[in-house]
């Protein structure tokens, strides 16, 4: 079997995030994605805790049937590599291609293991247009695996986690930014509130 696998920490999940995952469903070989809802985050402090953040993915992606949100690194201990993900992608579901975003493989390099992640799965780069192909190319000839490197087009919704809880904070409204079921769990915990 073959998944496509997008992880983040999905504080909160947005329109975006869900945008992404049916696009990789569409335009990629795979089977099923699998949302990785990462328990601790080795390059960024997230305030909210894991299990919450889960709820609020499985919440986002209910509506989507060839999506699972896996607890896989909620259960497993110390910092979410990406390295450490792929091996237990390829160990249990046999071959696995990573989504991510353009400005996330710019940095590839400097991910743990990149070579390592590589021999793995795949990755997919979503790019959007006016993406810089060059900073791309750049990346790729560095690599000993240039051809494990897909391109994923796709057209960016204008939402971000970070805008959506400073909304939240505001008490702005958040309709259409985040799916419907997501928003209502966020606002029965009352997530972000100021």
């Amino acid at each position: 079997m073959t998944v496509a696998l997008l992880g983040g920490t999905f504080d909160p999940p947005h329109v975006g995030h869900v945008a992404l995952a049916r696009a990789a469903l569409a335009e990629l070989p795979v089977d099923r994605l699998v949302v990785v809802v990462v328990g601790e985050a080795p390059h960024k402090a997230v305030e909210t805790d894991a299990e919450t953040r889960f709820r609020l993915a499985a919440a986002a992606f209910a509506d989507e049937p060839a999506v699972v949100v896996s607890r896989h690194e909620l259960e497993r201990e110390g910092p979410s590599y990406t390295v450490d993900t792929a091996r237990w992608a390829t160990e249990t579901y046999g071959d696995a291609i990573f989504v991510v975003g353009a400005d996330e493989f710019a940095d590839f390099l400097t991910w743990r293991e990149p070579e390592t992640i590589l021999e793995l799965a795949r990755i997919a780069v979503a790019t959007r247009p006016g993406s810089d192909p060059e900073r791309l190319d750049a990346v790729r000839a560095r690599l000993d695996r240039p051809d494990r490197v897909l391109e994923l087009p796709f057209e960016p919704l204008a939402v971000s986690s970070s805008d959506i809880r400073a909304r939240v904070a505001r008490g702005d409204p958040i309709h259409g930014l985040v799916p419907d079921a997501a928003a209502r769990l966020l606002a029965d915990l009352g997530l972000y509130r100021a």
